[in-house]
């Protein structure tokens, strides 16, 4: 691939994650650090959608042309690693829990769907999918300090708040993604820098091998020190994922290849693709507070639903 060619499209934003393409030609997307749900139009201006209490982390529309947040609950501090380079620290040592939100674009109005306590906890609500029929794939990643890590996984909802399927355990599930034929979930675990698929067998239903701590089959392990954050798929099926640490979007081809396309930022956390022919890129490069934008050589996936 040759050297992506990037122009900042907005900038002084806290942690920006969660880019959505919409059909208007403008950028939906969350502010973790601001806690708020933003929308960038195509005149360059940011306007507030919605006030997102905790960390709002990722975002998909839904069949009903609503918005639909992860909000990881405030399982991240936020403090200055250099002048202009802000990092997340440490879950607080208070935290509870995360949940998952429904808003309303024409007016703003937020609901929570699953609060992620009670009976069906689940921890830091970070990534999120629809499939063709509605209902949505979302990850909750695990949290750590110093001596603990405890387990994230995968979940299934939909939006009339059925009750959740925990599909599977994975020690630190971030960014998640299906196949082009809807067959296959595709999850990184960021600590470990690996990419996992699963078959799909069903509604929140994945086929795992019978062997301690492999939840799914692995696609590929990045070398080195190198943390996997949020993803989206190609069209022609590989699988593009923010790249933290050493900075960028790492692709990864379904038979384990991986090329990585360099980005001026060492928290690359997302990426989306939008424009006529889904060749447009919109990447939030997170520690420096900036959405970057360019033309990506081939088309990306089209999602199941758009507003």
């Amino acid at each position: 691939m040759t050297d992506l060619h990037l122009d900042e499209v907005v900038r002084c934003l806290g942690f920006p994650e969660g880019p959505v393409a919409m059909a208007d030609g403008s950028l939906l997307f969350v502010d973790i650090k601001k806690e708020t749900l933003a929308r960038l139009g195509t005149d360059g201006k940011v306007d507030v959608v919605a006030k997102l209490p905790g960390g709002p982390n990722g975002v998909a529309i839904g069949p009903d042309g609503a918005a639909y947040v992860c909000n990881n609950g405030g399982a991240y501090g936020f403090a200055e690693m250099a002048p202009g380079v802000t990092v997340p620290t440490p879950a607080p040592a208070d935290y509870k829990g995360g949940s998952i939100q429904r808003v309303d674009l024409a007016n703003g109005a937020v609901t929570t769907l699953y609060p992620g306590k009670g009976d069906q906890p689940f921890l830091a609500a970070d990534d999120i999918v629809f499939d063709e029929a509605g209902g949505f794939w979302f990850t909750a990643t695990g949290i750590q300090n110093d001596e603990v890590l405890r387990k994230g996984g995968l979940y299934y909802g939909t939006i009339d708040g059925k009750p959740l399927k925990h599909a599977v355990t994975i020690p630190m599930p971030n960014g998640v993604g299906l196949s082009p034929d809807g067959k296959t979930l595709y999850v990184s675990d960021t600590i470990f820098g690996r990419l996992w698929s699963f078959e799909i067998t069903g509604p929140g239903e994945v086929k795992t091998p019978q062997i301690p701590d492999k939840p799914g089959d692995v696609v590929q392990t990045l070398p080195g020190f190198q943390w996997l954050d949020s993803l989206k798929v190609e069209a022609g099926g590989r699988i593009c994922v923010g790249t933290l640490f050493n900075g960028g979007i790492t692709v990864f081809d379904t038979d384990g290849k991986t090329e990585h396309v360099a980005v001026p930022d060492m928290f690359t956390t997302n990426l989306c693709f939008g424009g006529a022919d889904m060749q447009d890129v919109w990447i939030t490069a997170s520690s420096t507070g900036k959405i970057l934008k360019g033309r990506w050589p081939r088309p990306g996936l089209k999602l199941a639903f758009n507003a």
